[in-house]
């Protein structure tokens, strides 16, 4: 008996394997037209249930139902069986009165507990008044689910008729530089669009980042001048003004394709012919231009980050209180939205007997409607090499703020940084060339060993003084004298001049950069290949010419070039291989054959340019 007892329960349990949790919800389309049918459903995952209770369909008139289905399923994985069943409710509305109705929850009883529905909001648009397409979408469930297979990205306002066209909104048409731009095209049609295609031109003055949407489309009904079209967001972009003015966004030419009746064909004929009683039709879509009116940012504050947007700033120490030659982490946080890529780096003043290496930046922020969100971290090692007690002073972040537009000041905490002797150090300083004090050790002991081994003896009568080695010891460190000062009053006079310096050092920091791109190129890491070779073309000009990045943009560039005589076509090479990088990182096709191609003409222009200055 205990045996059969044990078998039974392990069917049981396999059979119906861990229990899931009760839900029960409800399905209409969004938007229906008036006069139109459509159908609501009431999901419950289980079959153990004894009453519906539906809900008042107040606003609609109940035509049909509830017609209720079920669904069984059994799947055995890996051994492990499991079982799942489902009970559908369907009702049939009709829709009679423009307006939003609510559809309130349905309830059942499931082993003597009450489970509830959510409810639902369906938006009654007016009636067509002539249109045909709608009454037959609203009978169709598929109506709200036909998919588009495109890899196109943008389009605007179309003048292609009443019955297909395109709608371009800027979220705004007045702005600032650098302050973001939510850019949306619209499809609005009364046909069968099967197919679109176009291509989004470059974009001058603009910098263009996709927003990704799903590649499956899914209309949905919208009452516009008078009409109730299917509608869907075809794509949207956000755009970074880099210049002030009147920038246009040009017009685009899609071309669709359309899926209308035969009327020259008998339907009767072409059924029993085998032929088709739909023909798929050409349709060109022209989206007008857009003009945005930018405005500068003028009376820019010394120190400003070029960041705009909305923004807050923290910082953090590994410690306040650490050994000499031991490395400090300092991290300086700064959290919004807006022109996050283009912050520069904050300058920390750090005393100056700290070693100090180049800041590490961390960018961890996702892309949306409002603007790249998230939080840029900039990461300081510092090593101090003397005890003593050091100052870290405040660090001030200035950006423009969108909302007030204005100027804004925010500012970090200072340190105290205690510097305990180094462990190991004899306690005596003394000053180098440089001005900063370091550690002497003891190298000898004041008495040293008695010399063992060969005595070496020399001929009597001979001397050194007087031979040409004894002079030579004399001539040639004289010599070596004079060539190290005469090299070291050249070097200190090329770095005292920090243009000069900056400009040597341009195309030795790009190839660098470079480098590490080409490691990312090697990991097919998409984001951080395109962002370290634009920072790679935008360093080594701003390098060059001694430029800080928020001051760089294209136009400088091109009148920096034009003034050191570069020829014309290495401008426009430099200037497309920067355009090429800014689009390739969102254009469809192989990436990694757009990230080779980038690469190769990131190198080459550096290479050129080089050569020509």
């Amino acid at each position: 008996m205990k045996r059969l007892l044990y078998i039974l329960i392990f069917i049981m349990l396999s059979v119906s394997g861990l229990a899931d949790e009760i839900s029960f919800r409800a399905s209409a389309p969004s938007t229906v037209e008036a006069g139109g049918l459509f159908r609501v459903r009431f999901t419950l995952n289980t079959q153990n249930v004894s009453e519906l209770n539906a809900p008042d369909f107040k606003g609609f008139e109940v035509k049909y139902g509830p017609a209720t289905s079920s669904q069984n399923s059994l799947q055995i994985i890996n051994g492990r069986t499991s079982q799942s069943s489902s009970i559908i409710y369907t009702y049939v509305l009709l829709a009679v009165n423009p307006g939003t109705y609510t559809i309130g929850s349905a309830s059942v009883q499931v082993d003597g507990k009450t489970v509830k529905s959510q409810p639902v909001q369906v938006k009654v648009l007016p009636s067509a008044g002539g249109g045909s397409t709608n009454a037959r979408g609203n009978n169709n469930d598929n109506y709200h689910e036909e998919r588009l297979n495109s890899s196109s990205t943008s389009s605007s306002q179309s003048n292609s008729g009443k019955d297909l066209f395109m709608t371009a909104t800027a979220s705004r048409t007045k702005v600032h530089e650098q302050e973001a731009i939510l850019l949306t095209y619209k499809i609005y049609t009364l046909l069968d669009l099967t197919q679109l295609d176009g291509k989004l031109p470059t974009l001058d003055g603009f910098q263009i980042q996709e927003i990704p949407l799903p590649r499956t489309k899914e209309f949905e009904l919208e009452h516009y001048n008078g009409r109730n079209y299917r509608t869907v967001v075809w794509s949207q972009y956000l755009l970074f003004p880099q210049k002030s003015g009147k920038l246009t966004i040009p017009s685009i030419t899609y071309e669709g394709v359309v899926v209308t009746r035969n009327r020259h064909i008998d339907p009767i004929e072409a059924f029993f012919n085998g032929q088709s009683g739909y023909v798929e039709e050409k349709r060109s879509i022209v989206t007008p231009s857009l003009t945005i009116d930018v405005a500068s940012l003028d009376n820019k504050p010394a120190g400003f980050s070029g960041a705009v947007g909305k923004f807050s700033i923290a910082s953090d120490i590994s410690t306040e209180e650490v050994d000499a030659n031991d490395a400090v982490t300092l991290k300086i946080s700064v959290k919004g939205c807006g022109n996050m890529k283009l912050i520069a780096t904050p300058q920390v003043e750090f005393p100056k007997d700290f070693e100090t290496y180049d800041a590490k930046v961390n960018d961890s922020f996702q892309l949306t409607r409002a603007g790249l969100e998230g939080t840029k971290e900039f990461e300081y090692l510092v090593v101090p090499r003397h005890a003593g007690t050091y100052e870290i002073p405040s660090v001030k972040f200035i950006y423009f703020d969108t909302d007030s537009r204005t100027y804004k000041t925010l500012t970090t905490d200072a340190y105290t940084l205690k510097v305990n002797k180094a462990k190991g150090s004899s306690g005596q300083n003394v000053s180098n060339y440089t001005g900063q004090q370091q550690d002497v050790q003891q190298l000898n002991q004041d008495i040293r060993f008695i010399k063992k081994g060969e005595v070496e003896y020399h001929q009597l009568g001979s001397t050194f003084f007087g031979t040409w080695k004894y002079w030579a010891s004399y001539i040639l460190p004289l010599l070596l004298f004079v060539i190290i000062v005469l090299l070291g009053r050249q070097r200190m006079k090329a770095n005292a001049n920090v243009a000069l310096s900056r400009g040597r050092k341009a195309n030795k920091v790009a190839l660098k950069r470079m480098k590490a791109a080409k490691s990312l190129l090697d990991a097919h890491d998409v984001g951080k290949f395109y962002d370290e070779v634009l920072r790679a073309l935008w360093g080594y000009v701003g390098d060059k010419f001694n430029m800080s990045q928020e001051t760089l943009n294209k136009e400088n560039i091109e009148q920096s070039l034009a003034s050191r005589q570069v020829p014309v076509e290495y401008v426009q090479q430099f200037i497309k291989v920067l355009n090429d990088c800014e689009y390739a990182r969102y254009a469809p096709g192989d990436p990694n054959a757009t990230m080779e191609n980038v690469y190769n003409s990131a190198i080459d222009a550096i290479s050129k340019m080089e050569d020509n200055l």
